[in-house]
């Protein structure tokens, strides 16, 4: 459906961001996010390090802006790779609707890489590595590893392959501080890694479950595809992984064993609640679903950077 707002004569490119932007990147819900999850990528690596003290203000906000930018692209590249999917199926979106191109959002991506890979090149040229490994797999995701056909027909591999991207981002969080201070990785950041991409299935699992009043034709959900009940199993398998695996990163970071999964566990044994409205298929469920996939995201990236804050504290 088009908008007054979108049907308005000639409007400014800002102005037709500025709705873009809410409707398919909302900064209100990724800012908080994304600060949060930089800040954490960067506390957990000093506090497995051990070392004193945060990040300076000039990386924080280089590693931040960065990450913002590299979600914003990975939007971008969705437009793309969906614009035909997007034209049949879901044609009140800003692109096939008309309110902004695909040559728009190239340009404008395409200025937001280039301040990111200069201010990267600025004030710590050693982060341009790790960029370049997120920017690489990136575009292999844009041209579905050159087999596109035969991995949208495995729809778990899809996922997991594109999941990928997770780990490789929250990695240059971490990297702004161990790359840039020491070139030396903290002991089993793999760990903090595997739970960086499990928090990543269960934000990507959840936004595509739907209850059955909310599914549309041509439109590939993970509860269309593989049934409501499989979907939400794993939905769940994915939540209590991610916590899993969040706890046993903040046991590697200092935090006491006990305390790390007695908060993981209990937080994802109450998140995992609004699973069962959605077994039954009540409308809404699946909103619910993925709002809680968000607060869950929001709340692991704070426990990953707790043990850093309770070090800080108690100096």
């Amino acid at each position: 459906m088009t908008t007054k707002a979108d049907a308005r004569p000639r409007a400014s490119l800002l102005h037709r961001l500025a709705v873009y932007q809410r409707e398919r990147f909302p900064l209100a819900a990724y800012i908080p996010l994304i600060a949060i999850a930089a800040t954490a990528g960067m506390a957990w690596s000093r506090a497995a390090r051990g070392a004193e003290g945060f990040v300076t203000g000039a990386h924080w906000g280089t590693g931040a802006l960065t990450m913002l930018v590299m979600f914003f692209l990975l939007r971008v590249a969705d437009e793309h790779k969906d614009a035909a999917l997007d034209r049949v199926a879901r044609p009140e979106l800003p692109v096939p609707r008309g309110l902004v191109s695909l040559a728009e959002l190239r340009v404008v991506g395409g200025v937001l890489a280039l301040v990111v890979v200069a201010l990267n090149a600025w004030v710590a040229p050693a982060l341009l590595l790790p960029l370049l490994v997120v920017a690489t797999w990136a575009a292999l995701m844009t041209k579905e590893f050159f087999v596109a056909e035969w991995l949208r027909a495995r729809h778990g591999l899809y996922l997991l392959s594109h999941m990928v991207v997770m780990p490789l981002i929250l990695g240059y969080a971490s990297a702004v501080d161990w790359l840039v201070e020491s070139g030396a990785a903290p002991r089993m950041l793999a760990v903090f890694l595997a739970a960086t991409y499990a928090n990543g299935l269960v934000l990507e699992i959840g936004r595509k479950l739907r209850d059955p009043a909310a599914e549309r034709p041509g439109v590939e959900t993970y509860s269309a595809v593989w049934g409501r009940g499989n979907a939400t199993a794993l939905w769940t398998l994915a939540l209590f992984a991610a916590a899993m695996l969040t706890a046993w990163a903040m046991t590697v970071a200092g935090l006491s064993a006990v305390t790390s999964f007695a908060v993981g566990m209990l937080a994802a044994l109450l998140l995992a609640l609004p699973a069962r409205a959605l077994l039954a298929g009540r409308p809404g469920s699946g909103k619910r679903i993925e709002r809680v996939s968000g607060v869950w995201n929001l709340f692991a990236y704070v426990l990953l950077a707790l043990p850093w804050a309770m070090r800080e504290a108690g100096r």
